[in-house]
């Protein structure tokens, strides 16, 4: 039985007593005939490998928590399996099977696994590349970058730069500017009774929720608050409710809930009212949402 270890207690939590558990799992020959290699390693031990780029493979069970950390490196999280919510002080961000999640160096995080995740991190050094987000980003992954995160996670840390291994990691490294981001973050405002009010929402989703009652209950006119709101989420207030149910949402359809009793339970009059929200923000019905990330993910394993 492998042996889980606390993983961040050197990356600088935001208190000493905050902790987490993590496998680091790295694969060593053939994929398809010989088992990964388990490994307890703290994270921190991978902060100083010198090179640009290492990449580790991480398996979580369903229910795990990572709490508020951060670290040196930018990390591209990648979930080739599972669902994970990601939040910052600024934002909220969910992570649906076969997508990843961009976090700058520095960002104090913390990361909730919905189901069992498997993922496959990119660790990397801030000036081994310019140009991309500063700030959380969920993205799209391409089969090519799929695939280089397969073969990566089957090289040591301190690999050959001019070799084979340097090869790969630098096509990861190009590949990286090219990950397109997707509409599913939420971002809080920085405005105090704001943000408590947007993260009460949050615990009790209301699509009925309106401008009247938020601004009495912020003692705001309706203009000021209109402003504000925009001011500081970029988004109408209308737009911000709607994701803001949507990421309700995304877990409890991940875990295979019906959509009828989810609709039902964030207040839509019925499943189709819900239904038209979720294809309006996310461009398909919530029944075929994780039915093609899941048709997506069984074909890129069938490669492998």
């Amino acid at each position: 039985m492998v042996e889980l270890i606390s993983a961040f207690g050197d990356l600088a939590p935001i208190n000493d007593s905050q902790e987490a558990l993590v496998i680091i799992a790295a694969s060593v020959g053939e994929r398809d005939s010989r088992e990964l290699v388990m490994r307890n390693v703290k994270p921190v031990e991978y902060e100083e490998t010198p090179r640009p780029l290492v990449v580790i493979c991480n398996n979580f069970a369903a229910g795990d928590v990572i709490l508020p950390h951060h670290h040196r490196r930018s990390q591209l999280v990648y979930g080739a399996s599972g669902t994970m919510m990601v939040e910052t002080q600024h934002g909220r961000w969910v992570v649906p099977p076969d997508r990843a999640v961009w976090i700058p160096a520095g960002i104090v995080h913390n990361l909730a696994m919905i189901g069992s995740v498997t993922t496959m991190t990119i660790w990397i050094e801030p000036n081994a590349i310019t140009g991309l987000p500063e700030d959380c980003q969920v993205v799209a992954v391409s089969s090519l970058m799929r695939s280089l995160l397969s073969a990566a996670i089957d090289v040591e840390p301190e690999y050959e730069i001019n070799g084979r291994d340097g090869a790969l990691m630098a096509l990861l490294l190009h590949e990286l500017k090219t990950l397109a981001p997707l509409g599913l973050s939420l971002h809080f405002p920085k405005h105090e009774r704001l943000a408590e009010r947007c993260r009460e929402f949050l615990r009790q989703p209301n699509p009925h929720a309106t401008i009247e009652s938020w601004s009495e209950a912020l003692n705001m006119s309706r203009r000021t608050f209109t402003r504000l709101f925009r001011h500081e989420t970029g988004q109408s207030f209308a737009m911000w409710r709607q994701q803001a149910c949507l990421f309700a949402a995304l877990p409890r359809l991940a875990a295979g809930e019906a959509v009828t009793e989810i609709a039902l339970d964030l207040g839509y009059e019925s499943p189709a009212a819900f239904a038209t929200m979720f294809k309006r923000l996310q461009g398909i019905a919530p029944t075929q949402y994780f039915q093609r990330l899941r048709q997506g993910r069984e074909s890129s394993q069938s490669l492998n």
